[in-house]
């Protein structure tokens, strides 16, 4: 009888840490965890430990999203200036004594060398958020514009390194907080109008835009390099044009089921760079067909969908602004990194979440589930 209350005891212990997890979120999360575990047995068997490696980076990320979760969002209101002030401190110090690695410079020594860019990806949703809670029912336009000014100060900084995968998520993260603040369409349409119009001016004059001399102000020659790469991979098909003629080889080769489980010719006889990082979703693609993409894409916007819908149902506006952004923050890294091995994105580095090698990008989508479910934990715990 004793060791029968003594079990139930401990069952009621545990239960309140576990309280909070949303159901379905968990369960999209669960799915996209064993693809990823799949996809890097395949990808990744003759690839020292890096098996092991992404398995391991996925319990820490787990580690990281339990103990947010425990976090109530009043917590996470109260870090988000201090956080944003240390995340763009930092990145003026990389753009002043910085450690160059390839050309870009995006790392500082403070005791151990750091990427604090990557803080912001968190930061800047939280700071938005923040902004805006405290306007809440007095907002006017130029609280946008002063949101505006916030948001562009580390994009800046992290374009100016360069770095344009990470400056894209911040910009994305930063924008979703803008746009589910109540931005005017007015606003918005124009800017997406001349962006239309920008590109197909790109596509029809890309010959005399990507002709030998010819170099376009503001961007970087790399990132020129990349665009007009995207835009005639045979341009440089042995050099810049590999990786995206390669992926397209391997989504092709694919076809309607895939070529079957550690059957991928281009991922085992590695003409896919980098198959088990940026491009793993051409390993994928290959192995699992247009099925097993079309299953991939219905997990994520499970994920997304469920992200929104934690948003919507949130109790404040600051729970609400930022299980939005966060939320988007996972469809951004999606379909860039979709887009990019598909040859309709330029590359960049951006990962696929929970698909893709990498421990700094992990640690990212940990902390950003922890705070959806921090935020939904909230939401029950006010209709209770």
């Amino acid at each position: 009888m004793a060791h029968q209350f003594g079990k139930t005891s401990l069952r009621h212990r545990i239960a309140p840490w576990f309280a909070g997890f949303d159901g379905p979120l968990a369960l999209a999360v669960f799915i996209l965890a064993c693809a990823g575990l799949l996809t890097m047995y395949s990808s990744g068997f003759d690839h020292g430990t890096r098996f092991e490696d992404h398995a391991r980076n996925m319990l820490i990320a787990g580690t990281i999203m339990f103990v947010v979760a425990q976090v109530p969002p009043q917590r996470l209101m109260a870090l988000a200036v201090p956080l944003y002030i240390l995340g763009v401190t930092l990145l003026v110090g990389v753009a002043v004594f910085g450690i160059a690695k390839k050309g870009a410079r995006r790392w500082i020594n403070v005791g151990v060398v750091i990427q604090p860019s990557e803080i912001l990806k968190i930061a800047m949703p939280l700071m938005l958020a923040w902004w805006f809670q405290k306007r809440e029912g007095q907002l006017r336009p130029l609280d946008f514009v002063v949101a505006g000014v916030l948001l562009m100060v580390p994009v800046g900084l992290i374009m100016r390194q360069p770095d344009l995968g990470t400056s894209l998520l911040v910009l994305a993260a930063g924008m979703a907080v803008i746009f589910f603040a109540g931005m005017s369409w007015k606003l918005i349409v124009p800017p997406v109008v001349l962006g239309l119009v920008g590109i197909t001016l790109l596509v029809v004059f890309e010959p005399q835009l990507c002709a030998d001399g010819v170099r376009w102000p503001v961007l970087h020659d790399y990132q020129q390099q990349r665009i007009c790469t995207l835009l005639d991979p045979t341009r440089d098909p042995l050099g810049k044009g590999f990786h995206i003629i390669q992926g397209m080889i391997a989504i092709g080769s694919g076809g309607v089921f895939g070529m079957g489980f550690m059957q991928g010719t281009q991922t085992h006889l590695e003409f896919i760079p980098e198959r088990t990082t940026d491009f793993i979703f051409a390993a994928y693609s290959e192995e699992f067909g247009l099925v097993g993409n079309i299953l991939l894409i219905l997990a994520f916007l499970f994920l997304i969908l469920r992200g929104l819908a934690i948003a919507l149902e949130a109790p404040t506006l600051f729970s609400r602004l930022l299980a939005g952004a966060v939320t988007m923050i996972f469809f951004t890294y999606a379909f860039v990194n979709m887009g990019m091995v598909s040859g309709i994105l330029p590359v960049v580095g951006v990962p696929l979440p929970f698909i893709s090698y990498g421990g700094t990008a992990m640690v990212t989508l940990g902390l950003a589930l922890g705070i959806l479910m921090s935020i939904s934990n909230a939401k029950r715990l006010v209709q209770s």
